[in-house]
């Protein structure tokens, strides 16, 4: 049994991700009062005063990486992975407990993936990767083997990444960029080749 938190378009690909999956959804929290129902499913804004058994889980369903960090932080439930049928997931790698696989994703052997990261539709990671927790691929995004993503990182749709990378924590990286050296933590690089153009805001 799971509770999905954040009711928005996120939230919508993790329903039916989960929905044939066959796992039952009790209900969304969200802050917003204007929000009742998701599809049939209804919105809470608080967590019900519910007893916490054993089986009953959480999926964070916010895009933001800080966002999903704060909220992974402050909730004491456990947290469900949900894996679309049609990823193409190796079975020598590792997926960490609340992150959330869509369709069409491929990860190949002895990647190893964090806590709470989105591998959004048909994104790809090769072999021997590694993404740190809260990291998010965008979709048709591409990782050659070895490459490593710190903490926090988005990584924008359709951008490639070459081989033996190493892209620092809370970096963005814009779309369609082409990434062919190392990235310093908290930099915004576009371009092919990638470039820095800015730094984002350290987290306090």
């Amino acid at each position: 049994m799971i509770y999905l938190y954040g009711a928005s378009g996120h939230a919508k690909v993790v329903i039916e991700i989960l929905e044939q999956r066959q796992k039952i959804i009790l209900g969304l929290i969200d802050v917003n009062p204007v929000i009742k129902n998701l599809f049939q499913y209804p919105v809470f804004q608080e967590i019900p005063a519910i007893d916490f058994e054993d089986d009953l889980t959480m999926i964070i369903c916010i895009g933001n990486n800080i966002t999903r960090k704060r909220v992974a932080e402050k909730i004491l439930m456990n947290f469900e992975t949900a894996i679309h049928p049609s990823a193409n997931i190796s079975g020598r790698s590792s997926i960490g407990v609340g992150s959330v696989v869509m369709a069409g994703v491929s990860v190949n052997s002895d990647a190893n993936i964090g806590k709470h990261v989105i591998l959004n539709t048909n994104c790809s990671l090769d072999h021997d990767c590694i993404l740190e927790d809260y990291v998010h691929i965008s979709p048709n995004a591409a990782l050659a083997g070895s490459v490593k993503i710190g903490e926090g990182t988005h990584i924008g749709i359709g951008a490639c990444i070459i081989q033996g990378i190493k892209i620092g924590k809370w970096v963005t990286i814009g779309a369609g960029a082409v990434i062919i050296r190392d990235v310093p933590d908290y930099a915004v690089i576009v371009g092919n080749p990638g470039r820095i153009i800015k730094y984002n805001q350290k987290l306090n």
